[in-house]
């Protein structure tokens, strides 16, 4: 699985329902909305993405969307290990709304979402193989039971090297994340659309710039990460075997015909 995201979305009722309703969303009333949820901070406009592609935008950009009854924004900042500590700002712009904060990370199989109703918490869920659950306030939510009740366990392949030992939490986060992503915001990364998904390649978002006024500007942040690009070792390449298992190979594969 490769899914990531990070995104908010504010709605007057059920988020899926006003998603399929949505058009063109206008660029000035877009506007106005990510500088009132960044107050202080340095916002340009810049290119833009969608829905399907724009849940998890680089680093100091933020794709965002506003309609009558429902806005959106994707931004990493939001992709916390507790939803519970969201930003108390961004909870009070849901006043009389519904808030649906949903994040995961493919790399470590990291899952958070949390809903607020009118401001208050109902249910925020934060977890990782690693680190265990994190945060579980409030009841489970529906789509949840399954997984809850052992219906729906996790079916990892081991690395290479490693013995194959039972799974760290009793499913996978991602498969859940999925589940969540489409019950709370109506669509889905990974697996297979449903007919009542909502499209999210059609939904367009716009693009920002956001910097905080003491940050880091965007020549550290890169400086930064070349210094941890360098203190990487080699890379270590995997190709799949036929039995199924991940097997470490002397380099890349070629290209098709060059072998």
């Amino acid at each position: 699985m490769g899914a990531k995201t990070g995104l908010l979305l504010y709605a007057d009722g059920d988020v899926p329902g006003l998603l399929r309703q949505v058009g063109a969303a206008d660029v000035a009333r877009t506007s106005v909305m990510m500088r009132r949820l960044h107050p202080g901070c340095e916002i340009e406009e810049s290119d833009g993405s969608d829905l399907y592609d724009g849940v998890y935008p680089p680093d100091g950009t933020a794709y965002a969307a506003s309609w009558p009854g429902v806005e959106i924004v994707c931004d990493r900042r939001v992709m916390i290990d507790y939803p519970s500590q969201l930003p108390r700002h961004l909870i009070a712009a849901s006043a009389g709304r519904r808030l649906v904060l949903h994040a995961m990370h493919s790399v470590v199989d990291w899952l958070a979402f949390a809903v607020w109703e009118d401001g208050r918490l109902i249910r925020s869920l934060s977890l990782s193989p690693e680190a265990g659950i994190i945060e579980n306030i409030g009841e489970p939510l529906p789509f949840e039971l399954p997984y809850w009740a052992g219906d729906r366990p996790a079916d990892v392949i081991p690395w290479p090297g490693e013995e194959e030992e039972p799974y760290a939490l009793p499913f996978h986060p991602l498969e859940l994340g999925e589940d969540a992503l489409r019950a709370l915001c109506g669509f889905i990364q990974e697996g297979m659309p449903e007919p009542g998904d909502v499209d999210a390649e059609n939904i367009e978002l716009h693009g920002f710039r956001v910097r905080e006024p003491n940050g880091p500007d965007r020549a550290e942040r890169e400086a930064e990460l070349r210094r941890a690009v360098e203190a990487m070792g080699p890379p270590r390449f995997y190709t799949m075997s036929s039995d199924g298992l991940l097997v470490e190979r002397d380099g890349p594969l070629a290209p098709a015909g060059d072998e």
